[in-house]
C-alpha cells in the first residue's frame, strides 16, 4: 500500500505519511528504510543532524523503486544559518545522501537568538530556483517566523514540520498554515506511544474499527490534515503504520482523540529552544 497524497503550494506534491529515521544509523538503519520502501512508504525524514543522511540515501539505491517515486527530505542545521553556510550545509547533506537533488529541504530549527533563519531562507530559494531542492520549507517555526520570513522575501514555505499528537494538537498553528497553504507535518506523532496508545479510549476507538490503537492515532493525524512521520525500524510495525488509509474515525472520535491535549512533551519551544 503507497499513500495518497497532498498538493504543496509550489504545485508539487508530497505523500500524506513519512518514515522519521531518527536513531536509524549504519547497515540496520539501512535496511529499516528499504524495509520501509519496500513496505509502501515513499516519504523519507532526515536531517543532517540525524547523522544517517549516507544509510538514507543508500536505502534510496538499495530499493527497488524508482528514485522518482521517493520523496526525500532533509534538513539543515543551526550551525550552518546564513547564506553561503547554508549552500555549504545543503552540499554536505546532499554528497552525504549521494543524490543529485532533495525533495524538500528544511530550516530544522529558527534558531532566533543567532538571527540568520531569513538569510538561510533566501539561500533556499535559490537552491529551489536551482532544481537541487525540489521544494523548500520550515521545522519548528511559530507564526511569527513565518511571517518574518515571508514578509522579508516574499516566498511563504512548503511544509512547517513540528511536534503534533494528541497531546499537542497545534490548532492554532494548524489554523494559520492552513489560511497560509502550509502543509503541516508531524514529527513525534504518537507522543510517548507506549502510553498514548494503552489510553483506553484509543483501545476502545481501536476495537471498535478492528484496527490497532497505533493507526487510529495515526489516523487522526491524517485527518486534521497534518502529514505524521512515525519512526520504526521494525518492518512488521511499518507496515501497520503506512495501513491508515482503509478507514476512517467520526467526529466524536476525532474530538475524543484531540481531548488528549496537555501541552509539548519535548522542551522544544522555538523560541528558545536551539539547536546546532
Amino acid at each position: 500500500m503507497t499513500a495518497p497524497t497532498i498538493d504543496l503550494n509550489d504545485g508539487r506534491a508530497i505523500p500524506a505519511i513519512g518514515l522519521g529515521t531518527y536513531g536509524l544509523r549504519g547497515d540496520d538503519g539501512t535496511a529499516a528504510v528499504v524495509s520501509a520502501i519496500e513496505s509502501g512508504y515513499r516519504l523519507l525524514d532526515t536531517a543532517l543532524n540525524y547523522e544517517n543522511e549516507r544509510e538514507v540515501g543508500e536505502a534510496v539505491r538499495r530499493a527497488s523503486v524508482d528514485r522518482g517515486e521517493l520523496f526525500v527530505t532533509t534538513k539543515l542545521p543551526g550551525r550552518h544559518h546564513g547564506f553561503d553556510e547554508t549552500l555549504a550545509g545543503f552540499e554536505e547533506s546532499r554528497a552525504n545522501l549521494g543524490l543529485d537533488y532533495v525533495d524538500l529541504y528544511l530550516i530544522h530549527w529558527p534558531n532566533p537568538s543567532v538571527d540568520r533563519f531569513v538569510d538561510s531562507w533566501r539561500a533556499m530559494v535559490e537552491l529551489r530556483e536551482q532544481g537541487l531542492a525540489r521544494s523548500i520549507g520550515v521545522s519548528n517555526f511559530t507564526p511569527a517566523h513565518l511571517e518574518r520570513i515571508v514578509g522579508e522575501t516574499g516566498v511563504t514555505p512548503a511544509v512547517n514540520q513540528v511536534e503534533l499528537h494528541p497531546r499537542f494538537g497545534q490548532a492554532d498553528l494548524r489554523a494559520f498554515h492552513a489560511e497560509h497553504g502550509i502543509v503541516t507535518e508531524s514529527w513525534s506523532p504518537l507522543a510517548r506511544r507506549k502510553e498514548l496508545t494503552a489510553e483506553p479510549a484509543v483501545v476502545a476507538i481501536a476495537d471498535v474499527l478492528g484496527v490497532t490503537p497505533t493507526r487510529v492515532v495515526l489516523r487522526w493525524h491524517i485527518q486534521l490534515g497534518a502529514v505524521p512521520i512515525p519512526k520504526s525500524g521494525d518492518a512488521a510495525r511499518q507496515r501497520e503504520n503506512v495501513d491508515v488509509f482503509s478507514f476512517e474515525l467520526d467526529d466524536r472520535q476525532m474530538a475524543t482523540i484531540s481531548g488528549f491535549e496537555s501541552g509539548r512533551l519535548w522542551d522544544g519551544d522555538p523560541d528558545t529552544h536551539e539547536e546546532f
